[in-house]
């Protein structure tokens, strides 16, 4: 674990800033001190260099919780969509640096030429990558799912879904890689695979990184199961996936 100032020295994000994004939900720490200080663990880390990435591609806060918080989110998939942007930007940077170079050396350039500002391709591509997170096959599968469902039974899915998370619970305080949290975990896959995408052990493992990155999830967790009920589950799915 390491404390907000720790975590702020190690990656240049000001204190007010981290607090910030707990205010919001987008990152919530895994725990406090007992003088109240926030503290962060790994997957608190990992969903913090996420939303840097993301911020680094100018994404608004807003659409960043939307896609890290997306059921159908895949940490692999965003990390390729980032490469991609930063690869587009870096593209444009250079074609900026070569016209301040020519302009430089040569006056202005009698052409007018303003190719260089023109971001129209990585805009695009920006907007296909957010739009992808509404518009993947877990995601269609899970609207396909849900809407065939009345209100009755969709809430006894979620109540259903919430029980298995008191299970979790009532033994957060034992080994996280014990037969039986192991069996809860495979439990929780068949029940998302049946009620509401196919959960392969990849998008497992994605859920089981948010269930602990704070926010409105892991309080929602822990309300079923108790304190510390979302960072256990996830170490188990963790477990699971490795």
């Amino acid at each position: 674990m390491m404390t907000v100032h720790e975590v702020s020295s190690l990656t240049g994000v000001s204190i007010r800033t981290l607090q910030y994004y707990d205010r919001i939900g987008l990152l919530h720490p895994a725990g406090y001190t007992d003088a109240g200080y926030r503290l962060y663990d790994d997957a608190a880390l990992e969903t913090l260099q996420q939303i840097l990435l993301f911020r680094e591609l100018e994404f608004p806060l807003k659409d960043i919780q939307r896609i890290i918080q997306s059921p159908s989110f895949d940490r692999q998939k965003a990390l390729d969509q980032q490469i991609t942007l930063l690869e587009l930007k870096k593209e444009h940077l250079d074609d900026l640096i070569h016209l301040a170079r020519g302009i430089k050396e040569a006056g202005v350039d009698t052409k007018m030429d303003f190719s260089a500002f023109d971001t129209k391709k990585m805009d695009e591509y920006a907007a296909e990558a957010k739009k992808a997170w509404g518009n993947t096959p877990a995601y269609r599968e899970y609207e396909q799912k849900a809407k065939g469902r009345t209100k009755e039974e969709t809430a006894d899915v979620n109540r259903k879904m919430r029980e298995i998370f008191t299970e979790f619970g009532a033994i957060r305080h034992e080994d996280p890689a014990s037969e039986k949290a192991q069996a809860l975990v495979r439990k929780l896959q068949n029940f998302i695979s049946a009620h509401f995408y196919t959960c392969t052990d990849q998008i497992l493992s994605g859920l089981g990184q948010m269930y602990a990155a704070g926010g409105e999830m892991t309080s929602n967790i822990d309300s079923y199961g108790g304190e510390g009920t979302a960072v256990f589950t996830s170490r188990a799915i963790r477990i699971f996936c490795t």
